[in-house]
């Protein structure tokens, strides 16, 4: 009798992202996954006690996938600090489609939503840069983010194409005049 090949969490992990990559969220189920990886679906509940789990394990690892746009982004130069996060955001919608959908366009009303580091530093930037309160600057943000969701969104829906360059100006314009409207409480700075 060969030796059973074992299958790692790791690879188990790694296939389940290439199936939402191309199939979508939806498609995530143990079956699939153990098509892909041509065994039994006993090594994915081996190594997951249910798809629930699987499915965390799957949101975290595009999580990270998304992080690495948003540090390439800012390493870049291309833009200030601020405006990276939103054109790495977006740029994430464009080339992972399918990940992005789960990320940012899943049910979460049963989730515990905690504020998540990249909206925690981009509200000390907006802060620093534009001599706001917290409170102001968690607004700014929202407001910003929203409509940063959005292009992201319509990208990621094939619901409009847009270039790079548009979306670059549309996102200044967006901050411009957020600032301009804060302008009363000290919103200092027009460079993002």
């Amino acid at each position: 009798m060969p030796p059973k090949i074992k299958i790692t969490r790791t690879e188990i992990i790694n296939t389940a992202l290439e199936l939402v990559r191309k199939n979508g969220a939806d498609a995530l189920n143990a079956r699939a996954v153990a098509a892909a990886l041509y065994c039994s679906t006993q090594p994915v509940f081996s190594n997951f006690s249910s798809m629930e789990e699987l499915q965390n394990a799957v949101i975290s690892a595009a999580y990270e996938i998304y992080l690495g746009f948003l540090e390439r982004e800012a390493e870049s130069g291309r833009y200030p600090r601020y405006k990276s996060f939103g054109m790495a955001y977006i740029g994430f919608a464009q080339e992972e489609k399918e990940l992005f959908k789960m990320l940012f366009m899943r049910d979460r009303k049963n989730e515990e939503l905690s504020p998540s580091p990249d909206f925690e530093a981009s509200v000390e930037l907006i802060m620093n840069a534009n001599g706001i309160t917290r409170e102001r600057a968690k607004l700014f943000h929202l407001e910003m983010w929203s409509c940063v969701h959005g292009i992201g969104t319509m990208l990621a829906t094939s619901f409009m194409m847009l270039d790079r360059e548009l979306i670059s100006d549309m996102v200044s314009d967006i901050y411009h005049g957020l600032c301009l409207r804060a302008q009363f409480s000290g919103c200092r700075n027009e460079r993002m």
